[in-house]
């Protein structure tokens, strides 16, 4: 390994970062550095723009655009109301409700939309004015907020799980979705627990009840919405469909219910796909400058040597996943979720695999792991939506949300501790 090769990726990365460039041209920048090292000028940047292209060029990525779209069909489209209803209906009678409602309604958003940046506007915008005039502190409504949107990328459909598949050589996109059900459960147990304490701290007051009657037509309501989640992992997983035919599938159920709903008309939809096109261009960006970034560790035999010398420290499982853990939480307060994803999975995978790790196993907790940055300052995209949405700062938000970071942190121990969590339910469908 060429040190001073290493030495400008990572020195040139962080200088570019550190100037206020953004992520992805600093990835792409600072990979055209480190080839300039050993080609010369033209070749290299030839090279970087290849990789940038052979890197997009896979039939699973049509999943992502595909799937952002449905997301913002959802949110349009009325859908996430009709499940903020039916979680407020569920748990409304309960001391601090609204909290729990904000928790509930995230799972089931991710679980439909797939979407942390849906999950967060969505649920802020509609829940934080009413919980601020009903007496709730804004900062803990808004750090129940973001922590909780983050289920939505464990949770499938998720597109970062797509990304780890593309990363990791193939792992089973379907295996990835059905594993992420009950490590994404986990973390709201968890996260309502936390709530729930911080609701006798608060002394907040219990909610609404609501009838049996109103439970039953609030999920009624919610009952097509639901379906699209049976739609499509049950065709994924009974091998009608791939992944991406599936977030094709979900685009056209989206659209077709929003427009049953009435809440989304045909002059919405040129702003839908134009929001749909802008999310979508930011996150293949970063996807072809990591690729690059990927390509150029790997002619300098990056991930190899740092294989074999976290092999080298240690054989015992528990204190590699240990130290690649707290890598990755030290690497997601810096890094947004996919450039890292796709930069780390290729050097982190074949050292657990070496040791017996599952990939599916280790692609849960990774993505898991780095949620957890995107809640921390100073570059957490969810942070940042879910303080504007809710109309504070940083600085006021970071307190209320310690006890939330300490569950997130809880969860991803236990996912650690016992693989099963994760890799139960895709024994048991044959995933």
């Amino acid at each position: 390994m060429e040190i001073l090769s290493v030495l400008i990726l990572v020195l040139s990365f962080l200088f570019f970062l550190g100037i206020g460039v953004p992520v992805a041209w600093s990835l792409g920048l600072s990979s055209m550095l480190t080839l300039m090292v050993t080609v010369q000028t033209m070749p290299a940047i030839t090279t970087i723009a290849q990789r940038m292209g052979t890197g997009l060029d896979s039939f699973s990525l049509l999943a992502i655009p595909f799937f952002i779209l449905a997301g913002e069909l959802m949110n349009r489209g009325g859908i996430a109301n009709r499940l903020i209803e039916f979680a407020k209906a569920l748990t409304g009678r309960m001391r601090g409700g609204l909290l729990h409602v904000n928790i509930i309604a995230a799972m089931l958003m991710g679980a439909i939309a797939g979407s942390a940046v849906a999950a967060a506007s969505s649920m802020g915008g509609i829940l934080g004015k009413r919980m601020e005039k009903e007496g709730y502190p804004k900062e803990l409504g808004a750090a129940v907020n973001i922590t909780s949107s983050t289920t939505g990328l464990i949770i499938p459909p998720s597109n970062v799980l797509i990304v780890y598949s593309l990363a990791s050589g193939g792992v089973s996109v379907a295996a990835l979705f059905v594993a992420g059900y009950l490590p994404g459960l986990l973390v709201g147990v968890l996260l309502m627990i936390t709530a729930a304490i911080m609701v006798r701290i608060h002394k907040l007051p219990a909610g609404e009840g609501s009838s049996f009657g109103v439970i039953l037509k609030t999920f009624w309501a919610a009952v097509p919405s639901l379906f699209l989640l049976i739609v499509v992992i049950g065709g994924i997983i009974g091998g009608v469909f791939t992944a991406t035919e599936a977030s094709a599938i979900a685009v056209v159920y989206s659209l077709v219910l929003s427009m049953i709903y009435r809440e989304l008309k045909v002059k919405d939809l040129p702003s839908v796909l134009l929001k749909a096109a802008e999310t979508t261009a930011v996150v293949m960006l970063l996807i072809a400058t990591s690729m690059a970034m990927s390509w150029v560790m790997s002619s300098e035999e990056i991930p190899q040597n740092i294989s074999n010398a976290l092999l080298g420290l240690s054989d015992n499982i528990f204190v590699i996943l240990i130290m690649i853990n707290l890598l990755l939480l030290f690497v997601g307060i810096f890094m947004d979720m996919t450039p890292a994803v796709l930069i780390f999975t290729p050097i982190f995978l074949p050292v657990v695999t070496a040791l017996g790790v599952d990939p599916v196993h280790f692609g849960i907790m990774m993505v898991l792991n780095l949620c957890i940055g995107l809640c921390t300052p100073p570059v957490g995209s969810i942070l940042f939506i879910g303080v504007g949405v809710a109309n504070t700062t940083i600085q006021k938000i970071i307190k209320p949300m310690l006890p939330f970071y300490a569950a997130m942190v809880l969860a991803l121990i236990l996912i650690m501790l016992f693989p099963e969590i994760t890799l139960w339910l895709p024994r048991v469908f044959g995933v």
